[in-house]
């Protein structure tokens, strides 16, 4: 179930870069920012080495030899007469989020002040009354990414945002479910479908947006789909076939690219990155967006 909410979120204020790991002369791993690919298409920038762009063995989050081994690259995809080549910057600033939104408590209903708390670094909304500080988080949105005699199950959207274009059923997860369990929920609201779970494939964060997005690989256990309240038609679609210019959100687009790329290549990978969605860009504008820092398994 993924409604209106998706366009909260912060709007502005948020600077995109990537990273670019390099050697230093003390054999220390560093990194220097650098811009976007130039080309207007979707672009790749691709190393099969994984100790060229990660942190070497003297980091820890990715230095066991008993973890897997990543390889990186970029994508960014950007109507013509955009310019993702403009200045890079080697700092990421971020605004406060909706914290300027938040004008009442909802802990006691008193009215809120808008300050950074001591030790912080970001403006929160502070109530007058209780002092007590509202701290918002990112949602995740949990999927499957349905196989089925060589094809991919998707959903035609009969709510807002991205009405009548075709996503992979997805929605945002609940309490009390873990993600597997609130992907396959999901495929039977929007596809009507049963499904089982193979193996995660993708996390990709959208900063902007406040959104993660966890698909899953998985099967259908019988034949059987049909829309569900939320959709207008499901249908399976051969890899060739996919409607890319009817997509719903970026996070589709780069969702079924990493697919293909992996099924053609004969290996199945686990995807994470980066969305950097353009500041005041709306959820269905699939284009204008970076995938950074992209690591696959």
């Amino acid at each position: 179930m993924l409604k209106n909410r998706q366009i909260l979120g912060c709007s502005s204020g948020f600077v995109s870069h990537r990273w670019k790991p390099y050697s230093t002369t003390s054999g220390s791993l560093s990194f220097l920012s650098i811009s976007t690919c130039s080309n207007p298409s979707l672009s790749y920038s691709f190393s099969s080495s994984s100790s060229t762009l990660l942190p070497t063995t003297t980091t820890t989050w990715l230095s066991s030899t008993h973890r897997p081994r990543f390889g990186a690259f970029s994508m960014s995809s950007a109507p013509s007469g955009s310019n993702p080549d403009g200045p890079s910057s080697s700092v990421a600033v971020q605004s406060a989020g909706n914290a300027h939104k938040i004008n009442f408590c909802q802990s006691c209903g008193g009215p809120t002040k808008h300050e950074i708390p001591d030790g912080e670094e970001k403006i929160r909304a502070i109530c007058t009354v209780c002092e007590r500080i509202a701290y918002e988080n990112p949602k995740m949105v949990v999927g499957c990414l349905i196989e089925h005699d060589n094809k991919v199950l998707l959903c035609k959207r009969k709510i807002q945002p991205s009405y009548g274009l075709w996503t992979l059923p997805a929605g945002y997860m609940e309490i009390g479910e873990s993600a597997a369990e609130g992907a396959i929920r999901e495929t039977w609201e929007e596809a009507c479908a049963e499904v089982e779970v193979v193996s995660p494939f993708s996390q990709l964060d959208i900063p902007l947006i406040g959104q993660t997005y966890v698909i899953f690989l998985a099967r259908l256990k019988t034949p059987h789909f049909s829309p569900g309240p939320e959709s207008s038609e499901c249908q399976l679609f051969a890899l060739d076939e996919i409607p890319f210019d009817s997509l719903s959100f970026s996070s589709m687009v780069v969702t079924l690219k990493l697919y293909i790329e992996d099924v053609k290549a004969g290996k199945l990978n686990f995807h994470y990155g980066t969305i950097n969605k353009r500041p005041g860009t709306s959820p269905s504008d699939i284009h204008a967006y970076t995938l950074e820092y992209h690591l696959q398994s």
